[in-house]
């Protein structure tokens, strides 16, 4: 079966609100122009789909998808992720009728995490800063030390435990080769409005959900005050230094993903979060069976890499490097790299 693809964009929709961080859509309207749209551009229930195309849509919140957010994702060109939400959403309209299910994570934190400076403090006392990383070298040499502050509440008071458990962690996440622990502003703080969807990507979402009869499903991480969770799929960092466990692979969602015929991935940022979550899920299919790595799509166009301007024209830190990299090792695992400009069913794999 042929499914039928819209043939324009739905009326509602304004390209420049990618940039606006104050749009809200009006989510009774869509839902009373989803019965319209869905009966004149003859598109189906998702729970008759024959292939089901799995979108995944990574943390495509304010505090990362606009320069007034704390950890604007710019790419180099500085446009990054307000052109990518803008592609990402005219992706979602056009193959509105294509796509099964849609999942959106939200990154999701508190004001004192291991890798925000208001949970360190130097041999002075002195708070940190952010755009820096801390090593585990400078942890056992007493260079840099959790706050006491923390302790209280985290860890019943005891302080040396945590400082342990700091030292253990940081020297994990380096055995493990992927990074070192890196100091970030506070963002997508629960309750702030960083935390939220960009307006634009939470119409889309909407708007499939309403047309289609599917649930707007999410996927929540990153709470956890001992860990980073970049990837949806797993935190970096599982145990604690006394052997206990710290955290948990997300199991199930991993499932639902590998059950689709295709996944579809887009977000920010290529070189952190969506490269954790994909590298993750790569690790879990080669596990299981090499070949599903031909049911992942990769929309290349529809993520930027982290990247901190030096106010001269350059950058303090440029990810860049790191994503394209991992994009190639993507690849060469059998993952599609693909464009949101391309027809779905003109990408290879896809039997629709």
């Amino acid at each position: 079966m042929i499914v039928k693809a819209p043939s324009a964009l739905p009326g509602f929709y304004d390209p420049a609100n990618a940039a606006r961080w104050e749009y809200r859509p009006d989510q009774q309207k869509l839902f009373t122009e989803a019965s319209e749209w869905r009966r004149s551009q003859g598109i189906l229930p998702a729970a008759s789909d024959r292939f089901g195309i799995h979108l995944l849509l990574i943390d495509a919140q304010k505090d990362f998808c606009f320069p007034g957010g704390t950890l604007y994702v710019a790419g180099r060109s500085g446009q990054g992720a307000i052109a990518d939400s803008r592609r990402i959403a005219e992706f979602m309209y056009r193959e509105l009728g294509r796509i099964t299910n849609v999942t959106t994570t939200m990154d999701t934190h508190f004001a004192y995490q291991i890798f925000f400076p208001s949970f360190w403090i130097d041999r002075e006392d002195r708070p940190l800063g952010a755009f820096r990383e801390i090593t585990a070298d400078e942890v056992g040499r007493g260079e840099v030390r959790p706050s006491p502050a923390v302790a209280k509440w985290l860890c019943g008071g005891n302080y040396s435990w945590l400082v342990k458990q700091a030292l253990h962690y940081c020297t994990e996440l380096e055995k493990a080769g992927k990074y070192k622990l890196y100091l970030w502003p506070p963002h997508c703080l629960l309750g702030s409005d960083g935390h939220a969807l960009t307006g634009v990507l939470h119409e889309a979402r909407m708007f499939h959900s309403f047309v289609r009869g599917a649930q707007s499903w999410v996927e929540v991480k990153g709470g956890n005050a001992l860990t980073e969770n970049y990837s949806v799929l797993r935190p970096e960092v599982l145990t604690r230094h006394d052997g206990a466990p710290l955290a948990q692979r997300n199991s199930l969602f991993l499932k639902t993903l590998l059950s689709s015929d295709a996944v579809v991935i887009a977000g920010q940022a290529s070189s952190h979060c969506v490269k954790s979550s994909i590298d993750d899920l790569l690790g879990e299919i080669l596990a299981q069976d090499p070949a599903l790595a031909r049911k992942v799509y990769i929309l290349t166009d529809c993520m930027s890499a982290v990247t901190v301007p030096d106010g001269k024209g350059g950058f303090v830190a440029d990810f860049t490097a790191q994503a394209e990299a991992a994009f190639q090792r993507f690849a060469d695992a059998g993952m599609r790299l693909v464009k949101s400009t391309d027809p779905v069913e003109s990408w290879p794999g896809i039997e629709l």
